[in-house]
């Protein structure tokens, strides 16, 4: 039987929203939107999102069977149920990647680090801890006080020469060197690099605390585009000889979204398994 699922995730600096098409094993892809909250209500988007996909494909709202929610979607009115963010991650990763097994989640406000099986269930993870100047929103700070557009960061940091690692763990103090850094007249690209190794070294440290060993890692999250974040984690698990490839998606930032509505799809299918044998 072939039914339409969406799935919702409000982050904390974007709401991602996907619809697919199920039939038993089978999803296809069909919508999606994404939009950065900017300030505005993250419930707002929620809804144009969810009208912005229906539009796409060309559906009502009576055709979707399921519209799942993630992230910090607990409180959208309109969904039929509600997903932990770690466990859609997972799933969402495996579909993009099947060779996934584990998730590098980087957000706006944190980061974790996910192992997962085949079928993307969770078998361990481990979280930043809440100050860590590890994640999407301090970057950001950081390069708007270098002057730089979030777009130019990745590039910029590449074609560093002589990195300056930043040390702090507290998202204050790494501010605070990174000022230092620029009286002292260290490059743009040097200042990046710097900061994009010492989140490399912590995420993968938190990699090899999940017990992940081999296989492919997949980011996922607001930074999983960061070609400079990316390049720093590759050469941080070749520091650390950690066997596993750190590998990104241009879809990474839908992740979530996508695991919400196939999750949604497999609880639907349950739900009505369920009745069928209560009715019978």
């Amino acid at each position: 039987m072939t039914t339409y699922t969406i799935g919702i995730d409000i982050g904390s600096g974007a709401v991602k929203t996907t619809l697919f098409r199920n039939d038993g094993d089978k999803h296809e892809w069909l919508a999606k939107r994404c939009e950065r909250i900017r300030r505005r209500d993250p419930m707002t988007l929620a809804r144009e999102g969810y009208e912005g996909v229906l539009a796409d494909a060309g559906l009502k709202p009576e055709d979707i069977a399921y519209t799942a929610t993630t992230g910090e979607g607990e409180n959208v009115k309109f969904s039929t149920g509600h997903f932990y963010s770690m466990t859609t991650h997972a799933r969402g990763g495996v579909f993009l990647d099947p060779r996934a097994r584990a998730v590098v989640d980087i957000g706006a406000l944190n980061g974790r680090a996910i192992s997962i099986d085949e079928r993307g269930k969770v078998l361990s993870y481990k979280m930043t801890s809440q100050c860590a100047s590890g994640s999407g929103q301090f970057l950001e700070n950081i390069a708007r006080y270098l002057g730089v557009a979030v777009e130019e960061i990745g590039p910029l940091s590449r074609t560093s020469q002589d990195p300056e690692k930043v040390s702090s763990i507290c998202a204050v103090l790494a501010e605070t060197d990174v000022i230092n850094m620029v009286s002292r007249g260290i490059a743009t690209p040097d200042i990046l690099k710097g900061i994009h190794l010492s989140m490399a070294s912590r995420i993968v440290k938190l990699l090899k605390v999940t017990g992940v060993k081999e296989g492919v890692a997949l980011m996922t999250g607001g930074l999983a585009l960061d070609t400079g974040l990316l390049a720093a984690i590759q050469e941080e698990m070749v520091n650390e000889k950690v066997k596993v490839e750190a590998v990104s998606n241009p879809d990474s930032i839908y992740a979530g979204a996508i695991g919400a509505a196939l999750w949604g799809a497999y609880r639907h299918e349950r739900l009505n398994q369920l009745e069928a044998v209560a009715a019978a």
